[in-house]
């Protein structure tokens, strides 16, 4: 769990450099950060694996620290992330995160299920329009899933699509 907890804390530092390729800039800063702060050598792979393959263009659940963050952070998608205020000028990823009210990762280990659960305005935005962005996504869920060994649902106004 906490080397998850370092993953999710350090996973977007490659932005810093450049959105492109970030996932594997931050993994080589996380590698260098951890190497300072004297941890240990496999534990600072299995960080920088899972911090260089969270972007869905490239990356795979190698490891089960990896699998995690890959979850939660395609899991991430709420109208607080819309930085635009300015409702007009919304683009197709603004108007999607922020038609999302709620959105959740529910584990349950005894059905070995993990369900993204979200509720959308679709006044705001079409079912559809959140495929349109997101369907890499949440595939890359359901592999990160069932490297966990865990079955993925995605429930969309209470409908499962996936």
């Amino acid at each position: 769990a906490d080397l998850a907890g370092m993953a999710g804390y350090m996973h977007d530092l490659g932005n810093v450099v450049n959105r492109n390729g970030h996932s594997q800039s931050g993994a080589l800063m996380a590698m260098e950060i951890l190497r300072a702060m004297k941890m240990n050598s496999e534990e600072i792979a299995v960080v920088a694996a899972a911090i260089g393959n969270h972007d869905e263009g490239s990356g795979q659940p190698v490891n089960p620290v990896a699998a995690a963050l890959i979850l939660a952070d395609k899991s991430h998608v709420h109208r607080n992330r819309v930085r635009n205020y300015d409702v007009a000028t919304f683009d197709i990823h603004d108007r999607v995160n922020y038609a999302v009210e709620n959105s959740s990762l529910v584990i349950e280990a005894d059905k070995k299920l993990i369900s993204m659960e979200l509720s959308i305005d679709i006044e705001i935005c079409p079912v559809m329009e959140y495929f349109e962005i997101f369907l890499s996504r949440m595939l890359m869920c359901r592999r990160a899933a069932n490297y966990l060994g865990c079955d993925f649902a995605l429930i969309i106004n209470g409908a499962k699509l996936l």
